[in-house]
This record gives structure tokens, sequence and C-alpha cells, in this order.
């Protein structure tokens, strides 16, 4: 009887894992980040893509808002957020270092909060 308990525990357990959200293979993301410029735009986007699971990856000058497709199975938005923020560029989520804000060009400087 214990067998028995014990198989159907581990059946439901085993069916319960499966049943946890699936990661979208094609999440379309869309975030600020401060920057001014074409070279900002390339800076940004290779940024985005060097982070895995990035299919696309567009930076509007003018609205700051970095649109990208994401493989979750591959990364998640915070890995996103955290490479962009390592070239110098702040987003809405996190901030980049004041060092890394400091190696960016002085036209690429933007007005931090």
């Amino acid at each position: 009887m214990n067998k028995i308990i014990l198989i159907a525990l581990i059946t439901f357990l085993g069916f319960s894992a499966q049943a946890q959200t699936k990661k979208n293979k094609n999440l379309k993301y869309t975030t600020e980040v401060n920057g001014n410029c074409e070279q900002c735009k390339k800076r940004i986007e290779k940024a985005a893509f060097s982070v895995p699971g990035v299919k696309t990856a567009n930076w509007d000058i003018s609205s700051h808002q970095l649109t990208v497709i994401l493989n979750e199975e591959k990364s998640s938005t915070a890995d996103l957020n955290k490479a962009v923020a390592k070239v110098g560029h702040d987003t809405k989520e996190v901030k980049a270092t004041k060092e890394d804000y400091d190696n960016l060009h002085y036209c690429c400087k933007y007005e931090r909060e």
C-alpha cells in the first residue's frame, strides 16, 4: 500500500513540475533606454544582440524605446537590461554604473535621474 501511495505521489509531482509556465520563444519586449544619437543606437543594439536568444533589436532615437524579440528559454529580460546598462546606458529597470556611464563618448552622455 505504501508503494502505491509513493508512486502516486511521485507521478503527481512529476506532472506538476511539467505544468509550470512555458517560456516564450518569441517574446516581444520593449523598454526605455537613455541615449542620444546614432552612436548610442549602435552601442545599445550591439549590447542587446550580445544576449543569447535575442533575435531582433531596434532602439528608436526619438522615443528612447528598445524593442527586442527574445527567446526566454535562452535568457531573460533582466539579462538584456544588465547588458545594456553594462555599456553605459540606463534602462527603466537597471541603471548603469558611474564608471560605465563615464566611459561613454561625450556626445552620448544624457541627463541621468
